[in-house]
């Protein structure tokens, strides 16, 4: 069983780098940067939203007989394809409505210090404006979201492989478990190693720029190409 487990964990770990999580990942730490903690954190969220939704729906198919049918699991996934494209589109708006740009400017927390921000709702001219405010505090809790939507849509897969390698419910439920802590541990230290570059990034406002817009076309296009992918099953007339 032990071996049985530890594949679990390294499986959940690689599961956290498939391309439509990092597109969400992407779009979400470019939209709120902050500190490396900061970031890993947000990651880490992403992983126990995604482990929360994906531990009920295999307790209830485990434990309880529930059906999850390829109509339902396409459904899902097509739900998670619009969610890409707003995050996408989010990026692109805010880059756009609120002049993202960067330079030096104070928080009361932090000091003087340099990152991407922005003077949308400044009420002063931006000379003037010494850009005093707090950064986030606690668990992001739109990365939860994201992740919850994310474990919903990708629990079809776990769960036949969980099923199929052992006929006893409380090894398949241990199973989906430690798969659910490696995809928390992957994320956390993808988001963690991305801070560093986009960290240099935010010193660059053009360079800056340039990865937000890629990381939200990137949002939006893997959410078209999931939404094409399960439109026929999602659609399909019976």
């Amino acid at each position: 069983m032990g071996a049985f487990l530890l594949l679990g964990f390294l499986i959940g770990m690689q599961h956290a780098l498939e391309v439509d999580h990092l597109a969400a990942v992407g779009a979400m730490v470019t939209k709120q940067p902050g500190s490396h903690r900061r970031m890993a954190l947000q990651g880490a969220a992403w992983g126990i939203g995604h482990t929360l939704t994906l531990f009920a729906l295999s307790a209830a198919v485990i434990l309880l007989g529930f059906t999850l049918s390829e109509r339902l699991s396409s459904t899902l996934e097509f739900a998670v394809g619009i969610m890409l494209i707003f995050l996408g589109l989010d990026v692109l708006r805010r880059l756009r409505q609120k002049r993202m740009h960067i330079h030096v400017h104070e928080h009361h927390d932090l000091g003087r210090h340099i990152h991407a921000h922005s003077h949308h709702d400044a009420t002063i001219p931006h000379i003037d404006d010494a850009h005093r405010h707090a950064h986030a505090q606690g668990l992001p809790k739109r990365a939860l979201l994201v992740g919850l939507m994310h474990g919903a849509a990708g629990s079809a897969g776990l769960l036949v492989l969980a099923v199929s390698a052992t006929q006893d419910p409380i090894e398949a439920m241990t199973y989906v478990l430690v798969f659910g802590i490696g995809s928390i541990l992957g994320m956390a230290a993808l988001t963690f190693a991305m801070s560093f570059p986009l960290r240099l990034a935010e010193h660059t406002t053009w360079i800056w720029t340039t990865v937000s817009i890629a990381a939200g076309i990137l949002a939006i296009g893997v959410g078209l190409s999931i939404m094409v992918e399960a439109y026929p099953t999602v659609f399909a007339i019976t």
